[in-house]
């Protein structure tokens, strides 16, 4: 099958031939690829950012949001059958330990990252678990939901864990309405009444935000801290998510908080700088957010097929993963790139 692989850190990726993945174990699941979103932890990876932290042996191919149909499976396989539409989470999963046994698989003991530290989805096929595979409904597409498989599913866990504890009349700021903020801002929609302001430094971005569901749309243009203070009486805000995390949107977003307010980091590139003694004086919390369950998965699929997430894509042959990466490099991305084998 066709496959594009790291080959190298800091060289091109390269399409190449490679074995099709065949059904090994009794709880395998072969997905024929239909749609794999490009993430910029691809580009992360390509610059060895995560060679230490993975170890994984080169080449491999690359790729961790991926949706498409089910081509072969296990004996022991039950939950899915030969062609359903399926969306495939991130992890492979044991089940077995106590995070597992939580509910709480992305903290896995024993899990395997396809297209992080084993072999990914920019392919024709992925060998995966049936514990990661979640049917979809048969309104959605593959190739229309592949990205919700990690960037959805980050925005997702990250929303849904902001909801809880935002009341009406609450404000939350969401810095950044790119790939994995525009799927933030229609799940907070979805899932609580407070008043959602929304800061990106590209107009374009903004309008896009305000047309999926924001109360207030701020251009990052030097004055966009005081604008979403002046939103929120002075106060700032009582969360913020943060999905950008570099370039400066740290110190701002911590400028927006009201005492004793949330923030919910998502985007990573840089570090958080405050003095202890404003987070104790102020009591504000700082809350880590990594992908997000199985049933997190689940839930955001209910939404997907209800029609109340929705995700903006822009499509290209598996051939041209290239043009993908650069486009998304260049900030040219509305949304998230999909690539179609």
């Amino acid at each position: 099958m066709k496959a594009v692989q790291v080959v190298g850190y800091d060289q091109p990726l390269r399409l190449t031939e490679v074995p099709t993945p065949e059904v090994t174990g009794p709880y395998d699941v072969i997905v024929r690829i239909g749609g794999a979103g490009v993430c910029r932890t691809d580009i992360h990876i390509l610059e060895g950012q995560w060679a230490e932290k993975t170890g994984v042996a080169l080449p491999y191919t690359i790729g961790h949001e991926n949706a498409g149909w089910v081509h072969a499976v296990g004996s022991a396989v039950t939950n899915v059958a030969e062609g359903e539409k399926v969306i495939v989470h991130p992890l492979i999963t044991c089940g077995l330990c106590r995070a597992c046994r939580f509910g709480d698989d992305v903290h896995c003991e024993q899990s395997l990252f396809p297209g992080i530290d084993t072999a990914g989805g920019y392919a024709e096929y992925l060998r995966t678990s049936a514990r990661s595979v979640v049917r979809i409904d048969d309104c959605l597409e593959p190739a229309d939901v592949a990205a919700l498989a990690d960037a959805g599913l980050t925005a997702y866990h990250a929303a849904a864990k902001a909801a809880r504890s935002l009341r009406p009349g609450d404000r939350c700021v969401v810095i950044g309405a790119g790939g994995l903020g525009h799927i933030g801002i229609q799940v907070l929609k979805a899932l609580t009444p407070a008043e959602l302001i929304v800061v990106d430094r590209n107009p374009d971005a903004v309008k896009l935000a305000v047309s999926i569901g924001a109360d207030h749309g701020v251009v990052a243009d030097g004055d966009h801290v005081q604008d979403v203070l002046d939103l929120t009486g002075g106060h700032g805000a009582e969360a913020v998510i943060d999905f950008v995390g570099e370039g400066g949107a740290t110190r701002d977003g911590v400028r927006m908080l009201r005492r004793a307010g949330d923030y919910h980091v998502v985007g990573y590139g840089e570090n958080i700088d405050v003095p202890t003694i404003d987070i104790i004086s102020t009591e504000i919390n700082f809350v880590g957010n990594l992908v997000g369950s199985y049933n997190d998965l689940c839930e955001l699929m209910v939404l997907a097929a209800q029609g109340r997430v929705r995700l903006h894509t822009s499509k290209y042959p598996l051939e041209n993963f290239q043009d993908a990466l650069d486009d998304l490099d260049a900030g040219r991305i509305r949304g998230r790139a999909i690539l179609t084998p």
